[in-house]
């Protein structure tokens, strides 16, 4: 006698998974079977994004194939997905039991993935259909920072007698998971315990700044040489020098001479100035001793802040560019990842890096791009 099991025909297995399936069913469960039409297991975004995220730990390569020949079968009766947690039936030899625990998502991490897809997911069915930009698909199906779980992260559970932690029913049913997806796709989130609306509603909680406000914070900079941060000092600014254009107009429609209203141009500019400044000290320094104290840190700091406006990048972007770069135009960590199209644990990875970046040339061209680009540019970008 051959101590090998005698050839059974695919068709033979499957006629054999459709008589368990109804067994089952006769007994009174409600099942949810897995059925696989054609040889792709998965078909969509998110379905096949489960399925390489699986082929790409080496942990599992050696055991995942019979459970693709498994899946196409039929072999898996039924397969529920709940927060946490996913239970088969799988027909094998006889009938086995599957439960898999999973971990939920870290609340860091899923901050994380919000504040990095911000603005780039325009509405749920865009979200769930899969039609994401690169930036976004980056970001969610990273191998250690996105939605899916790494090996770590997962608890396998089989009552067959196979000794291996991956038996062939369970690689089965984790492909089984990406053929479901296919059908539910927010049955991932469910798993990892988070809200996929959630993705949708950081659009709204982090607005981008007006361009119109970085403009002018900047031209007050450029004029002044101080640092602002107060608001009624831009506005008061503001209204200044819109008060100086309508009065210069009203001057040469009058047909006044070239030079005469470029003196008056020039007055007027020199007394908004005055203003401005002395506006200025009575706001940030309230006694005359602290305003003599607090005077050549005022200066020194001025001093950096224009020197800064041109980033010297030709011997290299280091971190310390980067943090100018954000800190110039007031953006987070995740708003620069958009402008220049990586993730944000790029960013961080970068600013926490020493000595010269060593940058691919998508990347070095993007970031040499944006240390060109105005204030204005910058948050054009961040609206698209």
């Amino acid at each position: 006698m051959s101590r090998w099991p005698a050839y059974e025909s695919v068709a033979s297995r499957r006629q054999r998974n459709r008589k368990e399936q109804q067994r089952l069913e006769q007994d009174g469960h409600q099942l949810q079977p897995v059925e696989v039409t054609g040889r792709l297991i998965a078909k969509t975004f998110w379905g096949q994004a489960w399925c390489d995220h699986l082929e790409s730990f080496s942990d599992y390569s050696n055991r995942l194939a019979r459970g693709r020949s498994y899946v196409r079968n039929g072999a898996v009766c039924d397969l529920k997905i709940t927060t946490g947690k996913i239970e088969a039936r799988v027909s094998g030899s006889d009938l086995y039991c599957i439960t898999i625990d999973i971990d939920p998502l870290p609340p860091e991490t899923w901050q994380d993935i919000k504040k990095a897809c911000a603005g780039g997911i325009a509405s749920v069915l865009e979200l769930l259909q899969g039609k994401l930009s690169s930036n976004v698909m980056n970001v969610v199906t990273d191998q250690h920072s996105g939605l899916f779980p790494d090996p770590s992260e997962i608890e396998l559970g089989c009552d067959c007698p196979d000794y291996a932690s991956l038996c062939k029913h369970l690689s089965a049913v984790l492909y089984g998971v990406g053929a479901r997806l296919d059908e539910s796709p927010e049955l991932l989130f469910t798993l990892r315990g988070v809200d996929h609306k959630e993705l949708i509603e950081t659009n709204k909680l982090l607005a981008v700044p007006q361009s119109g406000e970085v403009a002018v914070r900047g031209n007050l900079a450029d004029i002044f040489g101080i640092d602002l941060d107060d608001t009624p000092a831009v506005t008061s600014e503001n209204e200044a020098n819109s008060k100086t254009d309508v009065a210069i107009h009203k001057k040469s429609k009058n047909k006044k001479s070239t030079v005469a209203v470029a003196k008056t141009k020039s007055k007027s500019k020199s007394k908004v100035r005055q203003r401005v400044k002395s506006k200025v000290k009575k706001q940030a320094k309230p006694t005359a001793a602290a305003a003599t104290a607090s005077e050549p840190s005022t200066r020194k700091n001025a001093k950096t802040k224009s020197t800064s406006v041109a980033i010297n990048i030709s011997r290299g972007i280091r971190a310390s560019h980067l943090r100018t770069l954000r800190q110039r135009n007031d953006l987070s960590a995740a708003q620069l990842a958009r402008v220049i199209g990586v993730s944000v644990q790029t960013i961080n990875k970068w600013e926490t890096t020493k000595g010269v970046l060593k940058l691919r040339a998508a990347s070095q061209a993007a970031l040499e791009q944006a240390f060109k680009l105005s204030a204005r540019h910058i948050a054009i970008r961040l609206k698209k």
